[in-house]
């Protein structure tokens, strides 16, 4: 589709986005000159301008990526082609493999969904039928998505044996992304009848999320797990304290780490108290 056989709504979106990427570029090119002129200058010793180097990247780096992060959460996809789009992702296991896969679609007057929701509750499903798959239990797959308005409400059932539990360890990674995107993941078995998965997605960042740094933005659970960090807490405390698994803990770290570009635990203590 080309700019001429764009709707009004596309073509509008299309100048917004050359807009925003010439704006980054200018800046992102700002920022390189910055450091040029830094590393360059002779009035500056080599250790103070390694110094100003250093502090003048680490802020741009968190620049970007809270930039970057702004841009993702701006693109919409509607529910129906977002879903649309799973069932495509979907079909060779259905063409070529022994699972049958039954899809209910969601509602068309669904609200829009934010792409890295969109993207997350895809691969929510995609992961979760590869481990049935390799289980090779199961026989029939039910997969459904929902959007009350708030949420988008993933639900997976299956027709295997019925022993999945959410501790299971095909599940962790899963786990681990709803928890980054503030959802809930439930598992409900019964022997001999199968397994269903369901998932809830918010669709919009928790209102009181607050700002750390340079405009980085936390979740209700990245503030619960910095609090512990700074009090010096390690993964399995942590762990315990908010009934989460150490490998989510080790997620949610990681996540802090890269928003605020900080490189290790005690330098992001250092951030947070210097907030």
């Amino acid at each position: 589709m080309d700019g001429e056989d764009a709707s009004p709504g596309t073509r509008r979106l299309l100048v917004d986005l050359d807009r925003t990427v010439a704006d980054q570029a200018d800046r992102h090119a700002l920022e390189l000159e910055s450091l040029l002129a830094i590393l360059r200058s002779p009035r500056v010793d080599d250790r103070s301008a390694r110094a100003s180097a250093i502090e003048t990247a680490a802020a741009a780096l968190v620049r970007l990526r809270t930039a970057a992060d702004e841009q993702s959460r701006s693109i919409l996809e509607p529910v129906v082609g977002a879903f649309a789009r799973l069932r495509s992702d979907l079909r060779p296991l259905e063409r070529f493999g022994s699972l049958e896969i039954q899809f209910v679609e969601p509602p068309s007057t669904g609200r829009a969904l934010p792409s890295e929701v969109a993207h997350a509750g895809r691969a929510i499903v995609r992961n979760t039928i590869l481990g049935l798959v390799d289980g090779g239990d199961a026989h029939r797959v039910r997969v459904q998505w929902d959007c009350d308005g708030l949420n988008l409400l993933v639900s997976i059932r299956d027709d295997g044996r019925g022993d999945l539990t959410v501790h299971d360890e095909s599940l962790r990674p899963i786990a681990e992304r709803v928890a980054s995107l503030d959802g809930m993941l439930s598992v409900d078995a019964t022997p001999g009848w199968g397994s269903s998965v369901e998932v809830r997605i918010p669709l919009d960042p928790p209102s009181d999320a607050e700002p750390m740094v340079n405009g980085v933005t936390l979740t209700l659970r990245e503030q619960d797990v910095l609090r512990l960090v700074t009090a010096g807490e390690r993964n399995q405390a942590i762990a315990r304290q908010l009934g989460i698994s150490s490998n989510t803990v080790k997620f949610h770290v990681s996540n802090l780490l890269r928003k605020v570009g900080a490189s290790t635990r005690a330098e992001l203590t250092a951030l947070a108290l210097s907030r």
